[in-house]
């Protein structure tokens, strides 16, 4: 009896659900267009369907060369951040494809997570002959070395700097990508002088 009247006056309640705001950044050089389909929407609905809570925002980091360095998801919680709850957040994200250097943070505390490993592909965009460049087709490249390297995800993710372009690719294993691909890599016109660089 005591202890429901010193609730009343000081409006304390053990029922009442508490909200929690995290923050998940994603090692991902994903483009904002993407991050909704790949990330966003299907995180959103998992959390829907487990009473969790929701996504409320996203947001994209660039670097200096105004390429995409990570990527951020805001997700408002309605239940309790236990061990459990984060680690199904965490493998949920994984099965979306989150690479490895992610990490959720909840206040001074961040949990690391991913499995994806990834590739960056950097092309020479000043030094090759205007025959090349003038046949040079990003977007082709990009599917022949997903389809050399088994890469499933068809998602685009690239970045054009002063002097380079990059591409990026996920996979299982950078060594066996980046060896998957290196004959390829050797008599294309477009990688002349191209340089490879482990991202995730």
């Amino acid at each position: 009896m005591i202890k429901k009247l010193l609730g009343k006056l000081f409006g304390a309640s053990t029922n009442e659900p508490t909200e929690v705001f995290i923050t998940v950044r994603l090692n991902d050089k994903i483009m904002p267009i993407f991050r909704g389909d790949v990330y966003e929407d299907p995180l959103d609905e998992f959390l829907k369907d487990k009473g969790y809570g929701e996504v409320t925002g996203g947001g994209t980091q660039l670097d200096e060369d105004n390429g995409v360095a990570f990527c951020d998801l805001e997700i408002e919680l309605s239940v309790q951040p236990t061990d459990h709850v984060i680690k199904e957040i965490a493998d949920k994200l994984e099965f979306l494809g989150a690479p490895k250097g992610s990490k959720i943070i909840l206040e001074d505390k961040e949990i690391p997570f991913g499995k994806l490993e990834g590739l960056g592909l950097y092309l020479d965009g000043i030094n090759l002959s205007e025959e090349v460049y003038k046949n040079s087709d990003s977007e082709a490249l990009a599917a022949d070395i997903r389809k050399l390297a088994n890469i499933k995800s068809d998602v685009i993710r690239y970045s054009e700097g002063n002097t380079e372009t990059g591409l990026y690719f996920y996979g299982e294993s950078f060594e066996e990508m980046k060896n998957s691909i290196s004959g390829y890599i050797s008599t294309t016109p477009d990688c002349e002088g191209c340089r490879i660089v482990q991202v995730a």
